[in-house]
């Protein structure tokens, strides 16, 4: 059975179709705008069409799964480390707002959209870091995009006397091992999954 709802009007479409069924169907095939779509040849092949959605609906799943977990495999260290290290401490979905309030500490951004996957802060000393997490399990014009913004976004934060570590891992670096490099070269600390494991952190913020 599948149920779609258009406006005020909600279709259930059963395996058995009746005249009833038939005539539903051809009033959604025409108000939803398939019929202008195939009728203009817009899709020649409805296989290949459904099929091209599929995949489509799939990647994206794929690329949201990724992030997620991605960033729980980090959120598990930080939550670790800040056990271990008490003055420290972390949140998620760091806004320049939820930082000002959490950690009475002022930033500036370069944008208004700006919110970074962790802030960590350590009460002791006042220092603020700031962290973006992504994972690439294939290539693309994104990696090189990503690697360039975070050069920037290194010396904003830089000058703002706030340490910004890039988190990031996958495959997909593979085919884009040049704008990583310079990134690796230009940042601080631009670091992977096992580099965590392997107490990283630790280097990093307590010195």
């Amino acid at each position: 059975m599948v149920t779609l709802i258009a406006e005020n009007k909600k279709y259930i479409f059963y395996d058995e179709l009746n005249e009833s069924i038939k005539d539903e169907l051809l009033i959604f095939f025409r108000e939803s705008g398939l019929k202008d779509i195939f009728q203009n040849r817009y899709i020649k092949n409805l296989i290949d069409y459904c099929f091209g959605v599929e995949v489509g609906f799939d990647t994206n799943a794929r690329k949201n799964r990724t992030g997620t977990l991605m960033e729980n495999i980090v959120s598990n260290y930080l939550n670790k480390f800040c056990e271990e290290n008490t003055d420290f401490h972390y949140i998620e979905q760091a806004t320049q707002k939820r930082i000002l309030e959490i950690f009475n500490y002022q930033i500036k951004i370069d944008k208004n959209s700006r919110r970074f996957d962790f802030a960590l802060y350590d009460e002791k000393t006042n220092k603020l870091h700031l962290i973006e997490v992504n994972y690439y399990s294939a290539g693309g014009s994104k990696l090189k995009a990503t690697a360039g913004e975070y050069k920037g976004l290194n010396d904003f934060v830089k000058a703002q006397n706030i340490e910004f570590i890039w988190i990031t891992d996958g495959k997909g670096w593979l085919t884009a091992l040049n704008p990583l490099e310079e990134t690796f070269n230009h940042n601080d600390y631009v670091i992977n999954i096992n580099m965590l494991k392997n107490g990283i952190l630790d280097a990093i913020c307590l010195n």
